[in-house]
């Protein structure tokens, strides 16, 4: 089995390449390393067990390499829903116009297959929760979530005019080791600069679905083997939440730090395009006789374990 992988030194991407690479299969990783880092996937590329192409997917110079490949995971993409509200631009061109070039490479070098990551706020302010997959309209209220539902839209229309396969992937917040945005991150950033006092935003009650990231990467592979209609679109989450507070609790507990003072910023929303309560219906994937192992907050406490451990010996 050929596979190529954008996005393939980046957190969810990495650990993606591990299980790959773990199965015996010829591993092709496509990263401009603007937010990915080598060294995540150093020693595969060092025992010659992955190949790695540094191109942006935006420029030129990489579509021959995905040549002869059986399918093909894309993962790169601008992943910061906050910072899409602030400039728009890049989220634009490293999601919908990077999954497009995507694409056509694939069209024009007979790639058959395509596994996409797509997110959670396509749904936008969902009024049903938890949120199936055939929940409708899809509203997204942030520009990251446009971004994505206007690939999956490229991606359908590419599959049904161009006999290619695909399934998408709607994700839950996936955390974990290798994870360099996010609450989690953000949380312990913050108390490292300043133990006594956590800045949360919001008012700390907004509550959402969490899955870890070894969970996230069994049940997409396990999906791909287990369903072959042109377009196959899953959530991937746990089948539980957990609030904001309680993460920062958690986050405080495991950095030992008792004495932490947590300041609200005030609100619903942590910040513009933030959803207040997420959690993804997973019985669409259930369906296939697979299911998340763990929940929301053993997700997060095994996070904040494996991303404090990575601060004190970094890879």
């Amino acid at each position: 089995m050929f596979d190529v992988v954008t996005g393939g030194a980046g957190f969810i991407g990495s650990h993606l390449v591990d299980t790959l690479v773990a199965q015996g299969n010829e591993v092709l990783v496509i990263d401009s390393l603007c937010a990915g880092r080598r060294e995540t996937i150093a020693r595969h590329i060092d025992s010659c067990k992955v190949r790695f192409v540094q191109k942006d997917l935006l420029g030129d110079g990489w579509q021959e390499y995905v040549q002869g490949a059986d399918r093909l995971f894309h993962l790169a993409a601008d992943p910061d829903v906050r910072q899409s509200a602030v400039n728009p631009d890049p989220t634009m061109q490293n999601n919908i116009m990077a999954t497009y070039r995507v694409l056509e490479a694939m069209r024009l070098h007979d790639v058959p297959e395509l596994v996409f990551t797509s997110t959670s706020t396509v749904y936008g302010d969902a009024t049903v929760i938890p949120t199936p997959e055939s929940y409708i309209p899809l509203e997204p209220i942030s520009v990251y979530g446009a971004s994505k539902l206007a690939c999956e839209a490229l991606i359908s229309a590419y599959c049904h005019s161009f006999g290619m396969k695909a399934w998408i992937f709607r994700f839950a917040n996936i955390i974990g080791s290798r994870s360099g945005h996010g609450v989690i991150n953000d949380f312990i950033r913050k108390l490292e600069e300043n133990p006594s006092e956590l800045e949360i935003l919001g008012d700390g009650k907004q509550t959402k679905s969490y899955l870890e990231v070894h969970e996230c990467i069994a049940a997409m592979l396990f999906t791909v083997g287990h369903t072959r209609d042109t377009v196959n679109t899953f959530n991937i989450g746990s089948e539980d939440c957990i609030d904001v507070k309680s993460i920062a609790e958690i986050v405080t507990d495991e950095m030992q730090l008792p004495l932490t003072k947590f300041r609200f910023t005030g609100g619903e929303r942590g910040w513009v395009g933030d959803v207040p309560k997420m959690q993804l219906a997973v019985d669409r994937i259930k369906g296939l006789r697979w299911k998340p192992q763990i929940g929301s907050r053993e997700s997060v406490r095994i996070a904040v374990k494996a991303m404090l451990a990575e601060r004190q010996h970094p890879q």
